[in-house]
């Protein structure tokens, strides 16, 4: 067992003992709970500190090297072909820069009980990470220090202790939205040196959120609620969904806006438009992430694994 050293990093601990994330016999059938692109490169991570990656569009996937955790990974993210972020429980955070073949911890806690559910950067240095109870950390230097820094509150009991469930760029130079409960979202113009809190109309969870290339904004969560801002988040209108069942992940690829969710549930909308189409897989599994491959076709993920390529 090595342990790891005294760090200064906020939230490691000293003498943390570093497991090796679990082999696993069949990769592609492993619980999968984020996936994003690492540019021709496919990354997904999931339960047990698993990390998969994929070089043929997800045709095949083979397991990391080197994950120095065994801790659930709920998210990850890329800015180039080589350097990434993965994030989960106990607080983790996990660096790449050989395109995820092998990763280093930077940031761990098991005194408190806040995985972190979502991490985006805007860059290899400016990068945001949100999770449970308003937990939400910024490293302005690729992740070398991590520092926790506040949302801000609205009125009411327990504003401050909302949970913090996916952050995203907005495709400007310095943008995040990040989604919560309570239909709240925050938007920043500055990299998540200030933000603004924003109500969408709606009063249950945001599950995740993205801008589209043009600078829409999409976020959606409970029993298929999805909402869309032209204007920054200043402003929200429901959009038509065509389904109830909850949506756990939005995806972009232009113009075209795909969301999966519970029940085999996948929704579909080009051109701008908040009118989504539904189709839903025969297998009803529960879609957990989502990629597009270089043929326009989504990657469908679950908690069974890679289900299927689904041209839309």
């Amino acid at each position: 067992m090595t342990l790891l050293p005294k760090a200064h990093s906020t939230g490691v601990l000293p003498e943390y003992p570093l497991q090796q994330a679990r082999a696993w016999v069949d990769p592609g059938h492993s619980v999968i709970l984020g996936a994003t692109r690492a540019e021709t490169r496919i990354v997904t991570v999931g339960e047990h500190g698993i990390i998969l990656l994929s070089d043929d569009e997800g045709r095949t996937f083979r397991q990391a090297r080197v994950v120095p955790t065994r801790a659930t990974l709920n998210d990850v993210a890329f800015v180039n072909a080589r350097e990434g972020w993965a994030v989960g429980h106990e607080g983790i955070v996990l660096h790449t820069n050989d395109g995820g073949e092998t990763w280093l911890r930077q940031r761990v806690d098991t005194t408190t009980d806040q995985p972190l559910f979502s991490v985006a950067f805007i860059d290899s240095r400016h990068g945001i990470a949100v999770g449970l109870w308003s937990l939400a950390l910024r490293t302005d230097d690729g992740g070398a220090h991590w520092t926790n820094f506040a949302l801000p509150s609205g009125p009411g009991k327990n504003q401050d202790r909302l949970n913090l469930y996916s952050v995203a760029g907005t495709g400007s130079q310095r943008g995040l939205l990040v989604t919560a409960e309570q239909g709240v979202v925050f938007v920043s113009s500055d990299a998540g040196e200030t933000w603004k809190r924003q109500q969408t109309g709606y009063t249950g969870s945001l599950w995740t959120g993205l801008a589209s290339p043009s600078g829409t904004y999409y976020v959606a969560g409970l029993r298929g609620s999805v909402y869309q801002s032209r204007d920054s988040g200043e402003s929200w209108r429901r959009c038509s969904s065509s389904t109830n069942s909850s949506i756990t992940r939005l995806v972009a690829d232009g113009t075209k806006i795909v969301g999966v969710g519970l029940d085999g549930t996948v929704i579909t909308s080009s051109g701008g438009d908040c009118i989504f189409t539904v189709t839903r897989s025969p297998s009803r599994s529960s879609f957990t992430a989502a990629v597009f491959d270089k043929n326009g076709k989504a990657v469908l993920f679950s908690k069974d694994g890679l289900q299927e390529s689904q041209r839309n």
